[in-house]
């Protein structure tokens, strides 16, 4: 019975996700490449590894034995990454990041330029998800750090504080909303919205706007916060964003915001990791300027 590391995270991947399709875009593979990894598992083993079902997989009494195996294993390998980094001099090494659309947007870049001028040696890969995926990532191993609202559970994980995120709504400077000083979500859910497109943050908002029974009524789709706050400076529709990217482009567009009362909408970020101890030299480096009183 041969796993190799590749096997052993995308096990764990789809374990977690309780989905093969999730847990293979959590491993970075295509569906049909991570069926057939799965079936090769169970084939060279000669067990069952996972109960299919339409609402997902869950895994046998084997395939929890192999998870916890699995977990163990990974974690000894980040060990011994860690230990060899400290002997590595002038070699390449990469820091993976997993983040929400705030903390990208708004406050990653600021943070991360200074510490990557200064480690030239180091790459960092920084990918957009979900809270709920990060934590779920970073307790499988899949990312060293990441960063997450408390919106999400994170029993196991190490977390340190880094920033205050504030959804506010953006309309034009003569709305009838101008005049507000705070606006509930459930009463703008007949409005037209200008959202994000295909982003985390627009995921979180939806599923939002679903625990109230109602959909969110997109009549455009943009990449970029500017794009949503000047469009709906414009009259187009009302957006959703965080107040960094409101007040920055105030000061250009003719626009006006509005705080959300909701308790979503106000969210401490937060960094996390599974742990410190297992971090490489450099991830530890770069999770300490984060979370720095000078960074934040």
């Amino acid at each position: 019975m041969r796993f190799d590391l590749t096997d052993l995270r995308l096990f764990l991947a789809v374990v977690d996700a309780g989905s093969i399709t999730h847990g293979a875009i959590e491993a970075g593979m295509s569906l049909p490449a991570a069926s057939e990894r799965l079936r090769d598992m169970e084939a060279a083993g000669e067990v069952l590894l996972l109960h299919r079902g339409r609402r997902g997989v869950v895994p046998t009494e084997a395939g929890e034995a192999l998870a916890h195996h699995a977990r163990a294993i990974l974690h000894q390998v980040a060990q011994m990454r860690g230990e060899l980094g400290r002997y590595a001099k002038g070699l390449r090494t990469e820091v993976r990041i997993l983040a929400n659309t705030a903390a990208i947007s708004e406050f990653l870049p600021e943070r991360l330029a200074p510490w990557l001028t200064a480690h030239p040696q180091v790459d960092v890969e920084l990918k957009e998800r979900q809270s709920t995926e990060i934590a779920r990532s970073i307790a499988a191993g899949f990312a060293e750090i990441g960063i997450l609202s408390n919106a999400a559970g994170t029993e196991g994980l190490t977390l340190r504080p880094f920033a205050i995120d504030r959804l506010v709504m953006v309309f034009p400077a003569d709305h009838d909303l101008a005049g507000k000083r705070q606006v509930r979500f459930a009463d703008l859910l007949d409005c037209h919205f200008v959202g994000l497109m295909d982003g985390a943050l627009q995921k979180h908002i939806e599923m939002q706007a679903a625990r109230l029974g109602a959909k969110i009524k997109l009549c455009l789709t943009l990449r970029g916060f500017d794009g949503i706050c000047r469009m709906a400076g414009e009259g187009v529709g009302i957006g959703i964003v965080p107040e960094t990217a409101a007040r920055r482009a105030k000061r250009s567009t003719r626009m006006a915001f509005a705080p959300l009362t909701d308790d979503w909408a106000t969210r401490q970020l937060s960094v996390c990791v599974r742990d410190e101890t297992a971090l490489t030299p450099a991830a530890l480096s770069l999770l300490d300027h984060l979370t720095s009183s000078s960074a934040c």
